[in-house]
């Protein structure tokens, strides 16, 4: 379904809330480009990890940030990323680059060299894009048509994540979530943070449908308004 009204949606939030889930759905259902910007940042921790930089060396990541070509493919049915030509859409969901994606892009230079690559993406979709992230409503985009956060109570969030990591503990993917917050929402450059002009959305009662359902909606007004 294409829509001659081009519209940006800018989707915040932590971990564990639906953001992917639901981005991915809803542009699929609006006919609407689809950017997994936390994929960006995993794909040059992978890089980093893989080319031997220390990644507690702030200065060392720095020097290395512009050298992963890293490539975004934007169809919602299947989202795809690259690195230097290889597909990285599974080995950058380890534990590994998980454990280590927010020192990454806590670096300055590297949330530019990423932010410039988001906007640019966002600015040559032909019948508009949904961004997913964390600082996309506040940094990336700050002019996006809408701007939806997410949010979820870090239980509902553990929850449902350790439902996605088979077998884990709910207790410590918890704790995860929670460290994962922190460093997120503290670092100096482009913290979490829910923009003054978000709509903020609690999905912690919700199923997924229902938060589809509700973000559909509001993207819809937001056309229906433009």
């Amino acid at each position: 379904m294409e829509s001659a009204t081009p519209v940006i949606v800018a989707i915040d939030g932590p971990s564990g809330t639906g953001k992917s889930s639901t981005s991915k759905a809803v542009a699929a259902q609006l006919g609407l480009s689809y950017l997994d910007t936390g994929a960006q940042y995993r794909a040059i921790t992978w890089w980093m990890v893989n080319n031997g930089i220390d990644i507690d060396d702030a200065g060392a990541v720095a020097a290395a940030a512009g050298k992963p070509e890293i490539v975004s493919g934007t169809d919602p049915k299947g989202p795809t990323i690259t690195v230097d030509g290889v597909d990285v859409a599974a080995p950058i969901r380890t534990q590994e680059v998980t454990s280590k994606v927010s020192a990454v892009s806590a670096v300055p230079e590297v949330r530019a060299r990423i932010t410039e690559l988001q906007r640019s993406i966002a600015a040559s979709a032909p019948g508009g894009i949904v961004v997913e992230g964390r600082d996309i409503g506040t940094t990336v985009l700050p002019d996006a048509d809408l701007k939806i956060f997410l949010t979820a109570s870090a239980e509902a969030r553990a929850a449902r994540r350790s439902g996605e990591l088979k077998g884990a503990d709910v207790n410590s993917t918890r704790e995860a979530l929670i460290k994962r917050d922190a460093a997120d929402s503290s670092r100096k450059t482009s913290p979490l943070a829910k923009a003054d002009d978000a709509v903020e959305v609690d999905t912690t009662e919700l199923t997924l449908d229902q938060v589809i359902e509700c973000v559909v909606t509001l993207v819809e007004e937001k056309r229906a308004g433009k």
